[in-house]
């Protein structure tokens, strides 16, 4: 389908070194686009053997998100951005976010950094009328017990999509987010590596099987092309149907 050949663009997702992010970033490479991507280890190398990571033929840059002033003096190793997936996050188990300093560190990179980057490339997509996606969580729509700070920054993450994209709309920038369901991620471990939680969570999603960073990447695509160019400031869950 010709809306989605991404040949000549430039896309750059932040958070695409592994899991979602990973299989966005390589969705858009296959259908010809320009990836850079985003991650946190010092260099793709240290990438190697990690599950849910490939950074074959993807252009990689360390940055640590939470440093909202590293984002900014960023030197952008390209003159033009098409589309901007903002894909990171970060969860800490164990009651850590019910503590100030794991709260505060997990809001900041799941909420604040979105803002961080969206004002860095405002310019950019301005420039291409280009398109914003960003990832967070349909645990936007219901209670996370155990994780306070998770929960807020992905409910943050989706009124943001729909503010920027009702502010952005004039320069020409469509604004869009998904919201996985249970993917098979680093960050999903604790259950996905548990069987009896993982046999419960499965019972309770319709389509009876977890996501795939494939299935995050389809819908991305639709957003990022001309199929959805009349679709502002939406975020779709994508979760199997979990929060039916």
């Amino acid at each position: 389908m010709s809306e989605l050949n991404f040949s000549g663009k430039t896309v750059l997702v932040v958070g695409g070194s592994s899991g979602i992010g990973n299989g966005i970033a390589q969705a858009f490479k296959d259908k010809g686009a320009i990836v850079y991507v985003w991650g946190t280890r010092p260099k793709s190398s240290d990438y190697v053997g990690v599950e849910g990571s490939d950074l074959t033929g993807l252009n990689y840059s360390c940055m640590d998100v939470s440093d909202f002033d590293a984002i900014e003096k960023y030197d952008m190793p390209f003159d033009g951005l098409d589309v901007l997936v903002l894909s990171q996050g970060t969860v800490i188990y164990q009651r850590g976010e019910f503590e100030m300093s794991g709260f505060q560190k997990v809001i900041d990179v799941n909420l604040n950094s979105l803002m961080a980057c969206a004002l860095k490339f405002h310019d950019m997509l301005a420039a291409s009328k280009g398109s914003l996606i960003t990832v967070s969580s349909t645990a936007a729509y219901h209670s996370t017990r155990g994780n306070p700070a998770y929960n807020a920054s992905k409910i943050g993450a989706v009124g943001l999509t729909r503010t920027l994209a009702e502010a952005w709309a004039k320069d020409g920038i469509r604004v869009n987010g998904i919201a996985p369901g249970l993917v098979d991620t680093k960050l999903t471990k604790v259950t996905t590596e548990n069987p009896e939680r993982l046999a419960g969570s499965i019972q309770g999603i319709p389509m009876r099987r977890l996501g795939t960073p494939e299935d995050m990447a389809g819908v991305a695509l639709f957003l990022a092309s001309p199929l959805a160019a009349y679709v502002l400031g939406q975020t779709i869950p994508v979760d199997g149907g979990l929060i039916l």
